[in-house]
Parts: C-alpha cells; sequence; structure tokens
C-alpha cells in the first residue's frame, strides 16, 4: 500500500487567493485651502464627522443627550429659546374643538394621533423646514418691557462705513435741497412783501461800448499823454510843480522858465521828471529863456513818445484845442475848450525881481490851472499849437483858480526859442533901444516912448521921448506889451518900418533892430 508522501511545493488551498486579492488603494488627500478649511472645517472641538451628542446606553435602552459644549448665540437663544418659564415643557400638540392640546388628550388616555391630514402641516416634522417667528408666548409678553436698542450710527459710518446704501443718501441730500430752497423762497417772499420800499431793481445796460471815433477828445489825449510829463522841482522845503512837452527823441523837453527858475539858481535843486506811466527820472536844465517865460530841460530816456508839431499861425479863434498838463499836482489832466482870440499880448511879473514877461499869446477858455505851465495846447489833429503859461484870475492876489481865461505861447515861437536854447544854452532877441508906457487918448492910442537909449536903434532912427508908437512893420501897436512883442517877431539887425505920431503928426522911420 503506497502511501503518498506530502508535496513540500503543494500549495496551500487559500494561499493562492490570498496573492490574487488586490492591495487597499492608498488614500488620495490633497491639500486644504486654510480659507475653505475655516469656512466649511469642523468648528473647534468637533473630532468626527457627527458632534457626540449622546451618550452610550446606561442600561435602560435610552441615551442621554449630553451638554453643549458651547453655549449657543445669543441671537439663536432668543429667537428660538423656551420662553422664560416653560422648563420642562415639550412639544405642544394641535388643539381640537374641545380646547384640549394634544398633551393633554394623551394624559387623559384618549390616544389621538400626534399628527393627522388636519393638523396644521407647519407642525409636521415631515413638512419643509420654514423658519418662523420666535417661540415666545405673546399672551404673556409685557408690552411695557423695553427692548434693548442697537447703537446708532455715527455720520462716518454712515458715509464711509458703508452702512446706507448711496441711491438713500442721494435722495436724502435731494429732499434737504428741496427744504431750503422753500425755506428761501419763503423767506425772500415774507421779505419783499414785508417792505414795500425795497424790492429788486432793474437796470438797463448798454448793449455796445462807447465807441471813440478817431480825431474825438479820447483818441486825442489817448497818443498825445505819454509825450507830457509832470516836472518836480524840489530843494530843501521849496518847491514847484509844472508839465512839460517832450519835443525830441534825444530827451529834450520844453516847458515854462517859472517852472524850473527854483533850479535854474539854486545848484541844490533837483529836477524829476515823471511819465504817464508812472516812471520817474532825473531831468538837467538845457537852458532857460526869462524874457518869453521858456526853458528847456532834458531827460535821459530811450525811445520816448515825441510830441507832433503844428503851426499856431494856422489857427482861428473858436478852433477846437485841448490843454494835457499836471494841474494843482493832478498828472495827466486832460481839458478842452477854444481858441478864444489870437495875438493876445500878455506881461507876467518876473520869478524873484526878474524883468516881467511878455509874449504874444493864444487866448483859450480850456480850464488852465497852476501845474499846467509847462503843458500842452494841441488842436483838433493832435498837434503842439502852444506851451499853456498862465491865466487870468478874479483873485486880488492872484491866486485863484481859472475863470476860462488862459494863455498858451504860440508853437511857433516856443520852438524858435527852444531850437535856440538847444543849439546855444540862451537866445538872443530883437531890440528897439525903448521903455514904453501904454496910452490911451482921444485921438490915438499906442505904446509911448520913454528912456530913449543914446545911440540905440529908436534914437539912431531919429525917435524921441514922447513920440507915440502905432505900428511896427505889418503890426498895429495899441499897448507897450504889444510893442515889445511886435519888436521879438523880428530878428536883430533886421529893418522894420515903424508908424509913430508925434506932436498930433503921423510920421514913419525906419529901424534897424538890435540885440538885447
Amino acid at each position: 500500500m503506497m502511501t503518498e508522501q506530502p508535496n513540500e511545493n503543494h500549495e496551500q488551498p487559500g494561499a493562492r487567493a490570498a496573492e490574487d486579492r488586490l492591495a487597499p488603494r492608498p488614500l488620495d488627500k490633497p491639500s486644504v485651502d486654510p480659507v475653505q478649511a475655516a469656512t466649511f472645517g469642523r468648528p473647534r472641538g468637533v473630532e468626527g464627522a457627527f458632534d457626540k451628542l449622546y451618550t452610550p446606553d446606561t442600561g435602560n435602552g435610552r441615551g442621554q443627550v449630553a451638554a453643549a459644549r458651547t453655549p449657543p448665540p445669543e441671537s439663536l437663544a432668543e429667537a428660538f429659546g423656551r420662553p422664560a418659564g416653560a422648563n420642562g415643557v415639550t412639544l405642544e400638540r394641535p388643539r381640537d374643538d374641545s380646547g384640549l392640546n394634544g398633551n393633554a388628550r394623551l394624559a387623559s388616555g384618549s390616544g389621538a394621533p400626534l399628527w393627522s391630514d388636519a393638523a396644521d402641516p407647519w407642525r409636521d416634522p415631515a413638512a419643509g423646514a420654514v423658519l418662523g417667528g420666535p417661540a415666545v408666548d405673546l399672551e404673556h409678553e409685557d408690552p411695557e418691557e423695553e427692548r434693548p436698542r442697537s447703537a446708532m450710527l455715527s455720520l462716518p459710518e454712515v458715509l464711509f462705513g458703508r452702512r446706507v446704501k448711496p441711491r438713500a443718501l442721494a435722495l436724502l441730500g435731494v429732499v434737504a435741497l428741496l427744504v431750503g430752497a422753500v425755506g428761501g423762497l419763503v423767506g425772500w417772499w415774507i421779505a419783499d412783501t414785508g417792505n414795500s420800499l425795497t424790492g429788486e431793481a432793474t437796470i438797463s445796460q448798454a448793449q455796445a461800448s462807447k465807441e471813440r471815433a478817431p480825431g474825438s477828445i479820447a483818441d486825442i489825449a489817448k497818443r498825445v499823454s505819454p509825450a507830457v510829463l509832470s516836472i518836480e522841482v524840489k530843494s530843501g522845503d521849496s518847491g514847484d510843480v509844472g508839465s512839460g512837452v517832450i519835443i525830441d527823441p534825444q530827451g529834450y523837453v520844453v516847458t515854462n522858465n517859472h517852472v524850473v527858475s527854483l533850479a535854474s539858481t539854486d545848484p541844490a535843486a533837483k529836477i524829476t521828471a515823471v511819465f504817464s506811466d508812472g516812471t520817474r527820472t532825473e531831468a538837467k536844465i538845457v537852458g532857460t529863456d526869462p524874457l518869453t517865460d521858456l526853458a528847456v530841460i532834458k531827460v535821459n530816456v530811450s525811445n520816448p513818445t515825441v510830441m507832433q508839431i503844428g503851426k499856431s499861425a494856422n489857427l482861428e479863434p473858436g478852433d477846437a484845442v485841448i490843454a494835457v498838463g499836471s494841474p494843482l499836482g493832478l498828472e495827466n489832466s486832460v481839458t478842452s475848450g477854444i481858441v478864444s482870440a489870437l495875438h493876445r499880448p500878455v506881461t507876467a511879473q518876473g520869478d524873484a525881481g526878474a524883468a516881467p514877461v511878455t509874449y504874444d499869446a493864444i487866448q483859450t477858455d480850456a480850464p488852465i490851472n497852476r501845474g499846467n505851465s509847462g503843458g500842452a495846447l494841441v488842436d483838433s489833429t493832435g498837434a503842439l499849437i502852444g506851451i499853456n503859461s498862465s491865466i487870468r484870475t478874479d483873485g486880488t492876489d492872484g491866486t485863484g483858480g481859472s475863470i476860462g481865461i488862459g494863455f498858451a505861447i504860440p508853437a511857433d515861437q516856443a520852438m524858435k526859442i527852444a531850437t535856440a536854447l538847444i543849439k546855444d544854452g540862451k537866445v538872443k532877441h530883437a531890440d528897439i533901444g525903448i521903455n514904453a508906457a501904454s496910452v490911451s487918448a482921444d485921438t490915438a492910442e499906442g505904446a509911448q516912448a520913454q528912456n530913449v537909449a543914446p545911440g540905440g536903434p529908436a534914437a539912431n532912427a531919429g525917435i524921441k521921448e514922447g513920440d507915440t508908437i502905432t505900428k511896427l512893420g505889418g503890426r498895429l501897436v495899441r499897448n507897450a506889451a504889444e510893442l515889445t512883442v511886435a519888436v521879438r517877431e523880428h530878428n536883430p539887425g533886421e529893418v522894420v518900418a515903424v508908424q509913430l505920431v508925434r506932436a498930433g503928426a503921423l510920421l514913419t522911420v525906419d529901424v534897424t533892430l538890435g540885440s538885447d
């Protein structure tokens, strides 16, 4: 009987099955986002998938509810907690027609089902979950109990804390503006109806600006004012003020001698020229002519505005003229008028005992006052036709203002004197060699010869003391001043015919004029 030996290589029945089984797959645990873990992860203290709300069976077949690990939020406790004094009360069953609730029926032995088709569906645990009002007994709620109020919002929280919708803020602003507008209208209406003497003025405005035609006074004044200076002369506490006219691009200015006479006699005196734009500069005397009350000064400026020189010989009485200067220190003043008369001999007292000043003047009614002296008298084209020099006043001491009688040295004579002063610093005038006095008789008017200088032009021509000169050259002589201006119209060495009256007889002699 053969006995089969065990095969050491024989596989056990369950060995191959064990080898055919697959090992568990490794768990794939991806990394967890910390933000999602904080949002969806287990609460702190919860270890399993569900919180351990029940303790193990104690032996009577029922578990016990474990105490909550953390107290519920106050808001949830207030909304869903039991009312005060309701400890131990369970969910109430639906009431029946007898007024007994389900708990009472169960206690009385009537085993009515907890839920039925007629019961309140919202109490059905199988019904959809819906949040309702808090489980509070409204019948026993104290109506006078004041609930705590939430904190009030501050202005920064409203504006910058995004606690209020921008649309609501905009609507609130519109309402505030409307309220303010209504309040303003009400206030205006009350103020307007409360005083009948006040109200809203309706002022009519011009549709177009003032039109200044070429040749108007405004146009002329605008063109010539830059060529007229204000002249200030100061020496210690003394001083004078006047005007001057720029006649040459090199800065030569013609003015009156009496304006700068203080500087011509006092070396410490200072002359200041003030332009129409306010520019101030020092001026120096070039030359003076006390006999005609003219002087020339010079200012060191570049490219000055120069006055255009007109012809005073072309003037007629009634022509429009404009005076420009600084009367009473009021710089750049402009007045207008007409030529009242021509060839008006004027004699004024000389400064500091000097010889009287005599010149053949243009009379004008353009207002001229102290300070206008040396300023410009221009015609309707803006050309210089005279240098304002003096006025006739009604004051006994000669200090009165303008009364509409002003005098200007004709431009023709002024430019002749100024040219000589610029060239030589001095000027020579024609002289007849007599002193004259004004006379008036029934039969004649003229200048009576007095103090005939021996060997002078008049004496050499046979003129004797007492003769009355009535005409010199082509000009009538009606007084002593007119004789002087008639002589100065001519040049030294010129021969002129002189008509005179001697012992009632009319005589004419030729006189060769000399020089002063």
